[in-house]
């Protein structure tokens, strides 16, 4: 019997241990997977740390992972007030400190949303040693619709899972991924549907607009972007034109195959590229 996304995601929740840290204008719930030096996935918006969903068991072999559901988020119940980005960093970041110790080096890497939480993060904290950026918000060049997105509250509140299950697979295939219709796999829509269902915090607006480019002018960490060909949310070559202009010690790759969520549609070679950029 092939084993249910349901039952995957349970296998994988088993392989780590959860952190609830709580403290003064702080809650945020972490994850920890695997040994080695500390690297910290950030999820995107409408997400969780299922984002890293496929990136988990390949990065745990050589870090030790810290992955988060960012306030407002997941399983980190209390949101910042609306738009409030400076203090979803600081929590995030209070919380990490809390876990790895103050100033401990660390490396980041974000996707969408979390690019640039990412990139305020090691602006805020210092000591990030390489920041990592998959599908970044915060660019600013234009965004490449492929469709409407569907509201999928009413859904929700009725419980026909069919029909919610109907609309999140066509969110996905407009906004997330290149995979169309059934073969978006079952793993992605009920990462998604979980993710979108337990989201507090409103971020679109925050990833609008020429945000990171002049932060990342200021960081002296390495930094590695990746956006896939077909990701709707940026215009990728613009992108990484952009953002590695902005910095001295960069590197860039445009993923064929892939649409947003570039690290889970095209994961072997994600994972193989920021694998060797990651080696000291």
């Amino acid at each position: 019997m092939t084993e249910t996304a349901a039952a995957r995601i349970a296998a994988l929740a088993q392989q780590g241990s959860v952190h609830r840290v709580t403290l003064p204008g702080a809650e945020v719930t972490w994850r920890r997977f695997g040994s080695g030096p500390p690297l910290v996935l950030v999820h995107g918006g409408h997400g969780s740390w299922l984002h890293w969903a496929r990136s988990i068991p390949v990065l745990a072999r050589h870090c030790t992972l810290w992955v988060p559901d960012l306030p407002g988020y997941g399983a980190s119940p209390v949101a910042p007030p609306v738009g409030d980005l400076a203090a979803l960093v600081q929590a995030t970041a209070t919380t990490l400190d809390h876990l790895v110790g103050a100033g401990t080096p660390v490396r980041l890497a974000g996707f969408s949303f979390g690019g640039l939480v990412a990139t305020q993060l090691a602006a805020l904290r210092g000591g990030v040693t390489q920041l990592a950026l998959l599908g970044s918000a915060g660019h600013g060049t234009p965004r490449r619709p492929r469709g409407k997105l569907l509201d999928w509250k009413e859904q929700a509140r009725s419980g026909d899972s069919a029909a919610l299950a109907d609309v999140m697979r066509h969110n996905l295939g407009v906004h997330m991924l290149h995979a169309q219709g059934d073969a978006i796999d079952p793993l992605a829509l009920e990462i998604h549907t979980r993710s979108c269902l337990a989201t507090r915090f409103r971020s679109r607006h925050l990833s609008l607009g020429a945000r990171i480019g002049p932060t990342l002018e200021t960081l002296p960490a390495r930094l590695w972007l990746a956006y896939g060909e077909h990701d709707v949310t940026a215009s990728p070559a613009l992108a990484v034109d952009a953002l590695a202009a902005a910095h001295p010690d960069r590197q860039a790759r445009i993923i064929g195959g892939a649409g947003h969520w570039v690290q889970y549609e095209q994961a072997d070679l994600v994972h193989t590229l920021l694998l060797d950029w990651l080696q000291p």
